[in-house]
């Protein structure tokens, strides 16, 4: 890729967040419902990058692989595995790793400074505990940026919680994400922000429709964040509130294959254009289990033929080996 910078503004702009990946769905289900969830509970070994109390007991064993195409050379990849130990119980463990690809430098003058890399990683450990019909789950979280070889890191943790009703189904989860303290700035200018963010959700499931749906309100942490909108210099009170919603919403054909889609508020109003169509913000996939393995894909739109693309595989990885060993 090109970037026609000076590679010393190589690090984030004092005020804005830093360390944004955080808030990229590195899994296929989380991107086709909209990218923001945090209320569906015991449906993907992953979830728990979005809420830590998303995950039980019942998932231990389960491992997951995913990657997200962007354009040019940029992708994430996750990893994800629930293990269970006898004195500590469940725990579960991620990789988030996003590489930006290369770059080509320029100082202001437009003289050529040569290729630089760009990647960020986040290393994850998350433990959840029931009480009752409420779940509570911590996520500590190492991030490591490096940016044309100016490096940051940071300590963060999410606190999450959910509520999972005894007879319907239904679920309300609260979590507060990112939160934590810079280990190392970029350099000894910068002031890097992580981007801490609270959010509250509810996924039901009507008990007579074959459809689950969900709704999340994400950005409270800061509702005056500015609004931007590319076709009307003002925006109305209530389109500022509707760019907080992200509705979600599975289609269960069967029990093993399940349509997924999702509408993002924000990023439909941010990237909308007035000479293509509607596109930016909506998303859709499709989930289905063959055998031992669940194969999830998700597609989230921009603008008029650009979109990422996610590929999730998962397995009880525990289940595949006793059996493996019992033949």
């Amino acid at each position: 890729m090109l970037c026609i910078a000076s590679v010393a503004a190589h690090a984030q702009t004092s005020g804005s967040p830093s360390y944004t990946f955080l808030d990229v769905p590195g899994n296929a289900r989380l991107a086709a419902l909209g990218g923001v969830n945090v209320s569906l509970t015991d449906r993907d070994v992953n979830f728990f990058f979005s809420n830590p109390s998303l995950i039980s007991d019942s998932l231990a064993g389960w491992g997951s692989a995913g990657y997200r195409f962007f354009t040019g050379d940029i992708g994430q990849t996750t990893f994800a595995y629930s293990a269970k130990f006898n004195r500590i119980g469940t725990l579960q463990f991620g990789v988030q790793h996003m590489d930006y690809g290369t770059f080509e430098g320029y100082d202001p003058s437009g003289m050529e400074l040569g290729e630089f890399n760009a990647r960020e990683t986040a290393l994850l450990v998350s433990k959840s505990h029931t009480i009752s019909h409420y779940r509570f789950g911590v996520t500590m979280k190492g991030v490591f940026s490096s940016f044309a070889g100016f490096r940051s890191s940071a300590l963060l943790f999410d606190i999450g919680g959910v509520f999972v009703h005894p007879d319907q189904d239904l679920s309300i989860g609260l979590v507060i994400r990112n939160a934590g303290f810079v280990l190392s700035e970029y350099s000894e200018s910068s002031t890097t922000s992580p981007p801490f963010d609270v959010q509250v959700g509810v996924t039901f499931k009507p008990e007579h429709m074959p459809v689950r749906f969900s709704l999340t309100v994400h950005d409270l942490a800061d509702v005056d964040d500015g609004y931007y909108d590319p076709l009307n210099e003002h925006v109305s009170a209530l389109n500022k509130v509707l760019r907080h919603v992200n509705f979600g919403a599975e289609v269960l054909l069967h029990r093993n294959v399940s349509l997924l889609a999702g509408y993002n508020v924000r990023l439909h109003r941010e990237l909308r254009m007035e000479e293509y169509g509607g596109g930016a913000g909506l998303t859709l996939g499709f989930s289905a289990m063959v055998k031992a393995f669940e194969f999830t894909f998700g597609r989230s739109g921009y603008i008029a033929g650009v979109a990422s693309y996610n590929l999730t595989l998962a397995a009880d990885i525990n289940g595949m080996l006793k059996r493996r060993t019992i033949l």
